[in-house]
This record gives C-alpha cells, structure tokens and sequence, in this order.
C-alpha cells in the first residue's frame, strides 16, 4: 500500500506528463486509450 502523499505525487506527474489540466483529463485518456474499460451497463 501507497501513501496519499506517494499517491498524489503520482497523479500530478501523470497530469504533467500528459499535459492535463485535472484528474477528470487523466480518467479520459485512460478511457481512450484502453487503460480501463467501462463497466457493463455504464458508459
């Protein structure tokens, strides 16, 4: 397990990294690029 420090530190790499303004960007990009699937029923 990840301290919320570690984990917010990751987040905010990823934002830099990807250029993304919030989280919401980075939940799109892993939508797009297949890192995470919808559920069935959701979408």
């Amino acid at each position: 397990m990840i301290g919320s420090v570690t984990a917010k530190t990751h987040v905010n790499r990823a934002m830099a990294k990807l250029g993304a303004r919030d989280r919401a960007r980075l939940v799109v990009f892993a939508y797009r690029s297949g890192l995470v699937a919808a559920e069935p029923g959701q979408a």
